[in-house]
């Protein structure tokens, strides 16, 4: 499973290239062969704590970087302010760069005309604008807190001179059966599978469809075709459950030909 995590998560596309809304993209050093050894993961760890170990996992095995520190916590008296996840040291040129990370598995809303707002995690609680702005406003601004002087003293750098960068990677999801979903300035490659809404699912037309409903943690990783599939039927019952608590899941969906397709199926 590290393997795949692994692989998972480099084979992500960036949700924009270069600089978008203002913010650039970090972009990962190539790897020509993956690490094997990762730390083991706690299974009840939180996806966005595991892709933090992948992260870091992956940017000290390359040869282009160097990492200073990472989650570095910025407190003022007994008040958290936040994080700063990354600060990476381009081996070549010495350039200092503070990277924030996200990783995210957004469904696409075609009724809603502005491409960023567009974007939102398969239970509508998670937006991309809002991400955006906190990015902006919050997360790049803490570099320049006062309490972190020391720490720039002690690495003889000048924060003003960190370059700030976002590694964004996203999973994105358009609607069932729908073939152009406009998402520009947004980058297509990062287009993973399809929704569907319970009631569109639960049809005759997927009766020959097999189904499996994978841990948060296979959400990263490329459908796998040894797994316990299930029929139609059983797939409904277990996908209703999950709907009577609002919780959208992702299905591996496999087609009569042999085709595996990524979908979340949505209570909303």
């Amino acid at each position: 499973m590290k393997k795949l995590l692994l692989d998972g998560f480099y084979n992500t596309q960036p949700l924009w290239e270069h600089e978008q809304f203002g913010i650039p993209q970090f972009k990962m050093p190539k790897l020509n062969n993956f690490p094997i050894e990762m730390e083991p993961l706690a299974d009840n760890l939180r996806l966005g704590h595991q892709m933090e170990h992948v992260f870091k996992t992956l940017i000290q095995a390359s040869r282009q970087y160097e990492m200073l520190f990472s989650n570095m916590l910025i407190e003022e008296g007994k008040q958290r302010l936040g994080e700063l996840d990354f600060l990476l040291r381009e081996i070549s040129t010495k350039q200092v760069v503070h990277v924030e990370l996200a990783y995210k598995f957004y469904i696409i809303d075609p009724d809603i005309p502005e491409p960023i707002y567009r974007l939102m995690g398969p239970n509508k609680r998670d937006m991309f604008h809002t991400k955006l702005d906190k990015l902006k406003s919050k997360q790049f601004p803490l570099l320049y807190h006062p309490s972190l002087k020391s720490h720039w003293k002690a690495l003889q750098i000048e924060p003003t001179a960190i370059n700030q960068a976002a590694c964004f990677k996203a999973q994105l999801f358009k609607p069932y059966g729908e073939e152009n979903v406009h998402i520009r300035p947004l980058n297509t490659a990062c287009l993973s599978g399809e929704w569907i809404r319970f009631d569109d699912f639960n049809q005759v037309a997927f009766a020959k469809w097999q189904f499996y409903i994978p841990r948060k943690q296979q959400w990263v990783i490329k459908p796998q075709e040894n797994v316990g599939w299930m029929n139609h039927f059983d797939t409904l019952m277990e996908t209703n459950v999950r709907m009577l608590k609002e919780n959208a899941p992702m299905l591996w969906a496999k087609r009569p030909d042999g085709a595996i397709e990524k979908w979340f199926v949505v209570w909303w």
